[in-house]
């Protein structure tokens, strides 16, 4: 309610009055609008006090502070279990993955946080959203019954997000691929930018990111995990001594790998398997190395360049398909 004018207010105008006559019409003017906003103000600051005095002040007391305290209480928990499952996954993967590289580590660790950070927080402020509505004085009640129906309609309607969600979880149990790993799923190639129980992430050499749904995915290929294999297929012409072509292409793998550029790289050099196929215009010789993982694309393609070079040098010649047209005399 507003507070009524103090009884000596008539008795103040009519002082302020007896100042404000004998000035001038302007400047008198302007004394009295700057002493009635005073006074309004006055009102405003009075009315805002009771109300303040008589309603904010009891509420915040009774359950400002426990929202304050439940907002920072739900920071610090998801904090918390930040820090916990950080250094559980830390834990576990230097445990269950002791005999692989510390890049193999780094991308099991990054997947499975991120998978379980993004579970507990839904649960966290889920649990704490209900708390503060109900500090609120909302009736929770009818809410959790309510989703509970919604969940079953949702079962019944959400098949494909349910087949994407166990799938997720096995794809993520059974450490099929993780963050950072180069796979083809779904008929598409790429590399692993985000993985969670409901999709997976790719991203292709172009630079186009995919989404896949995780019920989507039958057959998973990980290009990139332990360790990687250099598939190479050369091609030389039929007159070329197929011996002496062998042994320049062992001794380019062997250089290669002693390389102290290209050495960290490998696993084992680049060696000559044998003859892969009589092709149209060309003998195709296999040739092939272990490579740590992901470092198979780039080892083919400096072998290649090297051979190249050799191959130039030795004047061994790489066949192209030729055709040979024959006119009759008439």
């Amino acid at each position: 309610m507003t507070a009524p004018p103090s009884r000596n207010s008539g008795k103040i105008v009519q002082h302020v009055n007896s100042y404000v006559n004998p000035l001038p019409h302007n400047v008198g003017f302007s004394f009295f609008v700057v002493y009635y906003t005073y006074y309004w103000i006055y009102i405003f600051c009075m009315d805002f006090s009771l109300f303040f005095n008589d309603l904010i002040e009891p509420w915040f007391f009774e359950h400002g502070f426990r929202l304050i305290f439940l907002v920072v209480a739900l920071f610090i928990a998801q904090r918390i279990a930040r820090i916990a499952i950080r250094k559980s996954v830390q834990g576990y993967t230097k445990h269950a993955y002791k005999l692989r590289d510390g890049k193999a580590q780094e991308k099991r660790e990054e997947t499975l946080a991120g998978v379980f950070l993004s579970a507990v927080g839904v649960v966290i402020w889920v649990i704490g959203g209900i708390m503060i509505l109900s500090e609120l004085g909302v009736n929770t009640g009818p809410l959790i019954a309510g989703a509970g129906i919604v969940g079953i309609a949702f079962g019944f309607g959400g098949q494909w997000l349910i087949k994407d969600i166990i799938a997720g979880f096995f794809i993520i149990l059974e450490d099929q691929y993780r963050k950072g790993d180069i796979v083809k799923i779904a008929g598409i190639a790429g590399e692993v930018t985000g993985v969670n129980l409901r999709h997976t992430i790719l991203r292709d050499l172009d630079g186009t990111e995919h989404h896949v749904p995780n019920g989507s995915i039958s057959i998973a290929s990980n290009l990139t995990k332990f360790s990687s294999r250099a598939n190479i297929d050369i091609s030389i012409a039929y007159k070329e001594n197929v011996d002496e072509v062998m042994e320049v292409l062992n001794h380019v793998g062997k250089e290669m790998a002693e390389d102290e550029a290209w050495k960290s790289k490998f696993i084992k050099p680049i060696s000559v398997l044998g003859i892969q196929d009589f092709a149209d215009s060309a003998v195709v010789i296999k040739v092939l190395g272990e490579t740590k993982a992901g470092e198979q694309w780039a080892i083919s393609r400096e072998f290649r360049r090297r051979v190249k070079n050799t191959f130039d040098e030795k004047g061994i010649e790489i066949p192209f398909p030729h055709r040979v047209v024959f006119t009759r005399n008439e």
